[in-house]
């Protein structure tokens, strides 16, 4: 798929929601190890100043334009991306239509909230086949008994909610160690939505591109993350366009 635009050196895939789900299927049909990552404008910041984390960005499957700020900046840009496709509707519409020739695994979040969020996804389509929760976290020592348990399990789509940059960098470096791991998608957040620990911003909200501020009323303490998205990251932008950086995008494997 050729369909991508580039935001600071890193690629964005230019695909409808309903093209994501549809490629997602296909991904897990083939059987191969996929990174699927959805990111958003504080992500690109982040990017910016953690190389590792960049380089994850640039050699990932599928990068999902989780974010109203990077749909404007592509325009600001000259480019366009078709539309913004949530890691929360991508996971829910994904595993409404699985059945149980792919097991899932969710990984990450408080405890107790990856149980709660697998009853609530199972109830809504009884062919899922969850076959494991962890919470867990990124720490080294803990990934000896994660990745026991991801095998022993033999998930096909491993969703990880450790929040970024951490959980795509996991992923990066522990796909190859889980051989029936298919798609691995980093969600951040999406678990809590999932679980009904957080609600989301009103549709109308959503759809005007005022998310950042609807969060921001009800989660005062995450200003600093939103000011990385909404300021940081349109001057970042600004500022690349006028002096691109030396480092290159690295191949991705097409899709």
């Amino acid at each position: 798929m050729d369909d991508r635009v580039t935001l600071l050196g890193i690629p964005v895939d230019s695909v409808t929601q309903e093209e994501a789900v549809r490629m997602l299927h296909r991904f897990l049909d083939d059987g191969r190890a996929m990174h699927v990552m959805t990111p958003n404008s504080e992500m690109f910041t982040e990017a910016a100043r953690n190389p590792v984390f960049r380089a994850v960005l640039q050699r990932s499957a599928l990068n999902l334009p989780d974010s109203v700020g990077l749909i404007r900046m592509a325009r600001w840009t000259g480019q366009k991306i078709a539309e913004r496709v949530t890691g929360v509707d991508t996971v829910e519409r994904l595993c409404a239509e699985l059945t149980e020739e792919h097991p899932v695994f969710l990984l990450g979040g408080v405890e107790g909230v990856g149980g709660r969020a697998s009853e609530i996804l199972c109830a809504r389509n009884p062919r899922l086949r969850v076959v494991g929760t962890c919470a867990g976290s990124p720490r080294e020592e803990d990934v000896e008994e994660i990745l026991r348990r991801i095998n022993d399990a033999k998930p096909h789509l491993l969703l990880v909610a450790f929040g970024a940059p951490h959980q795509d960098i996991w992923i990066d470096r522990h796909l190859p160690a889980m051989p029936s791991v298919r798609v691995a998608i980093g969600i951040g957040g999406t678990l809590d939505f999932l679980a009904g620990v957080q609600k989301r911003a009103p549709v109308l909200v959503q759809k005007l591109g005022f998310e950042w501020l609807w969060r921001f009323i009800h989660e005062p303490q995450r200003f600093r993350r939103i000011w990385n998205a909404v300021v940081v990251f349109p001057w970042l932008v600004l500022r690349y366009k006028a002096f691109p950086p030396p480092f290159k995008v690295e191949g991705r494997e097409r899709v």
